[in-house]
């Protein structure tokens, strides 16, 4: 029933609008390597791992298990590995493919705290996961909906002038919260940033909207939804290690993800009709 409920808001939503729909095209879902086997996972010895794999799409998979980058993984004393790394990394990771009950919304993406991953969709279809380091336990990232607003190839950061971020999307103009590329150590330790591997931040930076200004202090149209959801653990073993005992202890059903955007999208969908106004404007 609660999924009926869901879908009947959204066509509300979508036929109360008197402005004529704007024609869109959507994206051809994406066609993935399935892995060859059912996949487990263990721990390894990271230095005796790292000197035995040269497969860099092993090595890519191992570095988005482990929450970490090229830099900071070889500082960890082990790290989870997965049987099979045959597959593309969604198969690896919590997000469901395909979300129907959001398949009137354009484009959306969700960060999990309690995984530490990310998913953005467009008309209900997984088109890119990754790892994320989230706010740290003093400066944790807010929760709820959020809409991207400006963007920057390369900033500076607003706690240290030292630190630069590259391909930086903030979500919170006023509380300067946004997704960037920066070192991923492999545990939420922003200053409530998103933090991303590098291929995650620039292909999200070129995917997203940005919002539109009359000026200074007006919004005329919001750039696109980001449902941060969830709570991290301060304290506990790293989440992701539960896969070691359970390899779908992390995963998100679909009706996981109708659940945390069922509250955001009366909003979501009323602010994209905004934006096909704006567009549809000669």
């Amino acid at each position: 029933m609660r999924k009926y409920l869901f879908i009947l808001s959204m066509l509300t939503v979508i036929y109360s609008c008197k402005q004529e729909t704007k024609v869109v095209t959507k994206r051809t879902a994406p066609v993935r390597q399935k892995p060859k086997t059912a996949v487990s996972y263990h721990f390894e010895k990271t230095k005796d791992w790292l000197a035995a794999t040269t497969d860099s799409t092993q090595i890519r998979i191992a570095l988005a298990l482990n929450r970490t980058d090229r830099k900071n993984i070889a500082k960890m004393d082990s790290i989870i590995v997965a049987t099979d790394m045959t597959g593309d990394l969604a198969y690896y990771f919590p997000f469901p493919l395909e979300v129907p009950t959001l398949s009137e919304v354009p484009k959306v993406i969700f960060f999990s705290y309690a995984t530490q991953t990310f998913g953005a969709y467009e008309y209900g279809e997984l088109i890119r996961t990754g790892p994320t380091n989230m706010g740290r336990k003093t400066d944790q990232t807010p929760t709820g909906l959020f809409f991207t607003n400006w963007k920057a190839e390369k900033t500076t950061s607003t706690f240290n002038d030292e630190w630069d971020l590259c391909w930086n999307f903030n979500i919170a103009n006023k509380l300067g919260v946004g997704w960037h590329q920066y070192e991923l150590p492999g545990y939420p330790a922003s200053h409530s940033c998103l933090r991303l591997q590098e291929s995650d931040a620039k292909y999200l930076y070129d995917w997203a909207d940005q919002w539109v200004l009359k000026d200074e202090e007006t919004v005329l149209v919001k750039g696109t939804p980001v449902i941060i959801f969830g709570s991290y653990e301060f304290g506990a073993p790293k989440p992701w290690y539960q896969v070691v005992s359970n390899p779908k202890a992390l995963d998100f059903s679909a009706d996981d993800i109708e659940k945390e955007a069922a509250p955001f999208v009366s909003a979501i969908l009323s602010q994209q009709e905004n934006r096909n106004r704006y567009e549809a404007k000669p």
